[in-house]
């Protein structure tokens, strides 16, 4: 190896040996060390609907596994709903832009992390020189030196010692926000099978409502036909063929708005699923998803674990703490070394000699004296954003135990309205059964036919729509819960 390398290495050697010894000193961090505030939950959810799996007992043994940790082909079973969550997942493009800002925040830890180290740079230069005759200087053997050309090669190095942890806090709160941006991820991915089950259940249930008016529809037919036959016997009146004639039209004018409804819901699946609006396959009818009577949730302190928005909250706390420590650093002095090393010749041939090398060293210390108050009140500003956001991750808290309690009294109080209901619409169809055989044998009047037929439509529209509220209460819970599958 040539002296200048040797010269230029033992420079540099110099100056890492001086920050490897900085680096030595360089452990501790300024500022609070994250701990999870302390979060009481409660021993069970409000409306539970089944014992705690946790407790094994002569009655009730562990058997039955928590909805929160199945995957959701173990919830949603209908294959149509199945396939289509796939696509989504797939395809959803509110999905793909959060897996996006992941990847973003993936390379913003990589930026902040690159203050940590040194940064070096390296270089060269060559320059070439023809000179007149008469300009030209002269040789020691008489003869003129008109071409003149050298060059040279220089490295630099410099590093901002992180001896309070300045940088190092700062790659913290980065590597907090792409865990922040991660959770976001997977409520995206919640929040789209809740809206997706959800519209699909609603889609369902405008099916229903469609096949119930045009079943609707037939009989009020037969039945106006009956109406005009009894009316050309003398055995009916004009008053009951005009109110035959109002449920029919009134049952058909209800088949556009559906139609209308059923045309937007698809839209909205078809917007879910990432491409155009078109046709929306179906699975099980409203009436045949599955209704489980028991729905183990697990303790509510598993919640803070599963919870993407208790976990979002929890980064951004986490984030808000290393930010402290930036700005409590910022009140103490910022060492940084420099050093620099090279070689220069006017001859190419002696660029490498010992002779012709250069380096140079050194390092420098800043201390704020006065700003203001800048630093101070950046310090207390960052403060102040740290107990917000710990009053911000409580309050998530107690907004997912909030919506898993709500949950779990709709799905109980959807189970039993959609009970009733059906016992209801059993009710009617027996009523209008009797109404029409007492009118065809002309034992009463259309009025109680009318009556019970409107009862009836209105009974079974109610029953669809209770079959949706039920199937979504059960999409509610499971999302309430927030299952990390």
């Amino acid at each position: 190896m040539s002296n200048s390398a040797k010269t230029l290495l033992r420079g540099a050697g110099i100056a890492i040996l001086g920050g490897m010894l900085a680096l030595l000193v360089t452990g501790c961090k300024v500022g609070p060390n994250y701990k999870r505030p302390d979060a009481v939950a409660p021993q069970s959810y409000r409306g539970a609907l089944a014992p705690e799996l946790t407790t094994q007992t002569a009655a009730q043994p562990v058997s039955q596994t928590s909805i929160a940790e199945q995957d959701w082909l173990g919830i949603f079973t209908d294959p149509a709903l199945q396939a289509l969550i796939a696509e989504a997942l797939k395809n959803n493009l509110d999905l793909k832009i959060a897996a996006q800002r992941v990847l973003e925040a993936q390379s913003a830890v990589g930026i902040v992390r690159s203050q940590q180290l040194p940064s070096v740079n390296a270089g060269g230069s060559f320059s070439a020189l023809q000179l007149p005759q008469g300009l030209a200087p002269q040789n020691s053997d008489g003869t003129k030196n008109d071409f003149i050309r050298g060059g040279g090669f220089s490295a630099s190095a410099a590093w901002n010692l992180d001896f309070w942890g300045y940088y190092r806090r700062q790659t913290e709160a980065a590597r907090a926000e792409l865990l922040q941006t991660e959770w976001a991820q997977r409520a995206t991915r919640t929040a789209l099978i809740q809206q997706l089950a959800s519209s699909y259940f609603q889609l369902r249930s405008l099916d229903s409502q469609l096949e119930i008016t045009k079943n609707t529809i037939q009989a009020r037919e037969d039945s106006l036909r009956l109406t005009q036959s009894l009316e050309n016997y003398g055995a009916g009146s004009r008053a009951d063929t005009r109110q035959a004639e109002e449920l029919l039209y009134t049952a058909k004018a209800n088949l556009p708005e559906l139609r209308r409804q059923i045309a937007a819901q698809e839209n909205a699946i078809s917007v879910l699923l990432g491409h155009a609006p078109q046709d929306v396959a179906r699975g099980q009818k409203i009436d045949d998803q599955p209704h489980p009577a028991q729905v183990p949730t697990g303790l509510p302190s598993e919640l803070l674990e599963r919870r993407p928005d208790i976990r979002q909250a929890e980064a951004t706390l986490m984030a808000a703490n290393a930010r402290v420590g930036v700005a409590k650093a910022q009140f103490f002095p910022q060492i940084s070394l420099t050093s620099m090393g090279g070689s220069a010749s006017n001859q190419l041939q002696k660029i490498f000699d010992g002779g012709n090398a250069y380096w140079y060293a050194a390092g420098s210390l800043s201390q704020p004296i006065f700003a203001g108050g800048r630093i101070r009140s950046n310090y207390k500003y960052s403060q102040a954003q740290q107990q917000e956001m710990v009053v911000q991750y409580q309050k998530a808290i107690l907004n997912a135990l909030k919506d898993v309690s709500n949950s779990l009294t709709a799905y109980k109080e959807t189970q039993s309205r959609r009970e009733e209901q059906t016992r209801a619409v059993d009710s009617a169809a027996d009523a209008v059964r009797l109404a029409r055989l007492r009118y065809a044998g002309g034992n009463t009047s259309y009025i109680e036919v009318l009556a019970t037929d409107t009862n009836l439509y209105d009974a079974q529209l109610q029953l669809a729509q209770a079959q949706s509220q039920e199937a979504n209460s059960l999409v509610q819970l499971y999302a309430a819960l927030g299952n990390k599958r």
